[in-house]
């Protein structure tokens, strides 16, 4: 049985996954994981390929005539302050594995030696070990690089670990799974002057607290209700001291959706209300908008295969074959955009106050290492028979 096998190879994922913990490496520097991960596959006799999107590694292990599957996991890490204390915390100051990529770097390298080793299966499985999955589209920049050129897949699976998700279920549906990512940057220029005397002044800062205000009003009255939406300012950055009015205010944010068109929509709406508070309070505004991630779409068929396998696993009851789409955004979505597949997740939850993903405290739930290896052999042994 596939959670037999994964289970017997417990202890070396959670070594692997916290040598990778340990040594986090951020968008297209994953210079040291990528080696590691090249020389797993090379000792497991699986022939490896390195180089797409700079820092890519691809595992080619073929059995005869079949058709071409392929798996793929993020190894990249987010930029942010670690703050546990277990031994396998963070070395690299200001990086740290809070999303949960180690752990799926090392179940496709589990489910890899299994495959490698045991696996009873017709055709070719490819290991795709993606960099740069967070804001900077290490999956476009491998699609782009020729790698369903490359590779002749035929299916693509990914798989997410989620920890608002009890341990041990899991989720798939047909459609959407992940919303779109866009990002925006906001320029309001003012003129600066004396804070004590602020009516010879044009204050930025005043006319951009109108402008956080007012793009609330994109979701609520802009977009449909029933077209789920996001439009979020993270950053505002202007000033140097107590008494100074600035000339220059500069914000940013993300806005998130599901339906083309409402994504152009909220474009529209963004530059026709910063623009309208900029004339009515005496400032030049400029909007930089960036599209950047499209929404996460399940083909029907290999989203059900997905979820028929993962009921194999861990029962239909644990399964959510209709869950509700989540609004952060997966770049995935480029390679769902050229090849038919599924991206699910992972429940990882130890409770319902446990740190969830970006969290400063997050780490992989090693428990659930053995599942999602069992899962990643368990899909090619029933696609490929």
């Amino acid at each position: 049985m596939p959670l037999d096998r994964a289970t017997a190879l417990h202890d070396s994922m959670v070594q692997w996954r916290h040598q990778l913990h340990a040594n986090p490496e951020i968008a297209f520097k994953e210079f040291d994981t990528a080696k590691f991960v090249a020389d797993q596959l090379k000792s497991f006799g699986i022939e490896v390929h390195t180089g797409l999107a700079t820092t890519g590694v691809v595992g080619v292990l073929s059995r005869g005539e079949g058709d071409c599957i392929a798996l793929r996991a993020d190894m990249d890490a987010l930029e942010i302050t670690e703050q546990n204390t277990f031994a396998h915390v963070s070395k690299n100051p200001g990086k740290m594995h809070a999303c949960g990529h180690d752990g799926h770097t090392a179940m496709l390298l589990g489910a890899a030696k299994i495959l490698a080793e045991s696996g009873t299966f017709k055709g070719t499985v490819v290991f795709i070990f993606q960099p740069a999955e967070e804001i900077e589209g290490g999956a476009e920049v491998m699609v782009r690089e020729g790698l369903f050129e490359k590779f002749p897949i035929h299916e693509i699976y990914g798989l997410h670990n989620w920890p608002s998700m009890p341990a041990g279920h899991m989720a798939v549906g047909p459609g959407p799974m992940m919303a779109a990512c866009d990002t925006f940057d906001i320029v309001v220029k003012g003129r600066g002057g004396h804070a004590a005397m602020p009516h010879m002044a044009v204050d930025p800062i005043l006319a951009a607290a109108h402008i956080v205000t007012a793009v609330q009003s994109v979701a609520s009255r802009w977009a449909s209700p029933q077209d789920p939406c996001v439009v979020s300012i993270t950053q505002i950055h202007g000033g140097d001291t107590y008494n100074v009015i600035p000339d220059e205010i500069l914000m940013s944010g993300t806005t998130r959706w599901f339906n083309p068109k409402v994504g152009r929509e909220i474009e529209q709406a963004l530059r026709k209300i910063i623009e309208g508070v900029g004339q009515s309070m005496g400032c030049e505004v400029q909007l930089v908008y960036d599209v950047r991630y499209p929404p996460t779409i399940n083909t029907p068929i290999e989203a059900g295969v997905s979820a028929d396998v993962m009921a194999t696993l861990v029962g239909e009851g644990k399964v959510n074959r209709t869950p509700i789409p989540s609004m952060g955004a997966e770049d995935f979505a480029f390679m769902l955009g050229k090849r038919p597949g599924s991206y699910g997740w992972l429940g990882t939850g130890k409770s319902e106050d446990c740190p969830k993903l970006h969290n400063p405290c997050f780490d992989f739930n090693d428990d659930l290492l053995s599942l999602g290896a069992a899962y990643w052999v368990s899909l090619i042994e029933y696609r490929l028979i």
